[in-house]
């Protein structure tokens, strides 16, 4: 199963992506995916205080 995701290699101290995959596990997700919704939150929350960030396509 390919997707078109882009790949980003993230460099992160060890301790923190062990409790990463403490909290994803017990959400039922992937590590990656924890990180994913970790990301979301902080975009949905610089938005709500600084505006809709608009890209350039």
């Amino acid at each position: 199963m390919k997707d078109n995701l882009p790949r980003y290699t993230l460099r992160i101290n060890p301790v923190l992506l062990d409790k990463i995959a403490y909290i994803a596990e017990s959400e039922g997700r992937s590590k990656n995916r924890e990180i994913e919704q970790l990301i979301k939150k902080r975009i949905l929350e610089f938005e709500r205080e600084n505006g809709k960030i608009e890209l350039k396509k």
